[in-house]
């Protein structure tokens, strides 16, 4: 049984210590591929590093609706440097990039204009593209319909919200889950699962955030995308190998891996 975390952040400074320690233990774990996400120019490097250093994980590159730069040419200068890094061999995904107006209410013309951007750059290069959104659900399912992705991508983290996900399977999209299923105060994890066909689904840790239960409030790491999919067994009344086998192919198809 192998699994794939389709989004972890191994390039977070919280694994400084230990990175290499850690990618030797998620291999023994049989995570046997795993993305390490870039969200700004500094971390998408860091996961091309990353990931040129380890054969059984790939990176992201992209910047991220909460790490935008607030000067416009600056915002420009570091999408084209993004788009010079996302053609190394090792970045199969344009991301992780959208809308977040929880965190950042002052700018969203800024934030539309960086998720339109890279959008383009990701159909340029023939990528998909990994989507973040929180609080901005409209608007992201808009910049979608009137902006083709011609590799389509993945809700990362998707929030469980019916309707997001509704349109976004509509789309074509994927529906990625993350240890907030496993969250007692997600009240409708199980009727969202349940919503998204198996073909359409993946699996990710957001490590070192968002630790499922019941290691939540530890960080997280790829090793826990096995508690994300016994939840997704459980309440799709499956077997765990038949959510890992599905999860691992659909991101091996999305992500170009196959």
């Amino acid at each position: 049984m192998e699994f794939f975390d389709s989004h972890s952040h191994l390039n977070d400074e919280k694994f400084e210590e230990d990175r290499d320690e850690l990618i030797e233990k998620i291999k023994k774990e049989n995570i046997t591929k795993f993305l390490t996400c870039g969200y700004n120019l500094e971390g998408s490097q860091k996961a091309i590093e990353i990931a040129q250093n380890c054969d059984f994980t790939y990176a992201t590159a992209g910047i991220s609706p909460n790490d935008i730069p607030q000067n416009e040419e600056e915002l420009w200068k570091e999408i084209d440097e993004i788009e010079q890094l996302a053609q190394n061999k090792k970045v199969v995904a344009i991301g992780e990039i959208g809308l977040d107006y929880y965190w950042n209410k002052e700018n969203r013309e800024l934030q539309l204009k960086a998720f339109k951007k890279q959008i383009e750059i990701a159909n340029k290069l023939n990528l998909p593209i990994v989507i973040h959104t929180r609080d901005a659900v409209m608007d992201t399912l808009q910049v979608l319909k009137e902006n083709n992705v011609v590799n389509k991508g993945v809700f990362h983290c998707c929030p469980l919200n019916r309707e997001l996900v509704k349109e976004a399977l509509k789309l074509d999209f994927y529906i990625s889950f993350s240890g907030v299923i496993t969250f007692k105060n997600a009240k409708n994890a199980e009727e969202i699962i349940n919503m998204v066909p198996l073909e359409k689904m993946l699996i990710e840790t957001d490590s070192p955030y968002l630790a499922p239960e019941p290691v939540r409030g530890t960080r997280n790491t790829p090793i826990n995308v096995k508690l994300v999919a016994a939840k997704i067994a459980q309440a799709r009344n499956m077997l765990i190998e038949e959510i890992a086998e599905a999860t691992y192919n659909n991101a091996c198809e999305l992500f170009g891996l196959l």
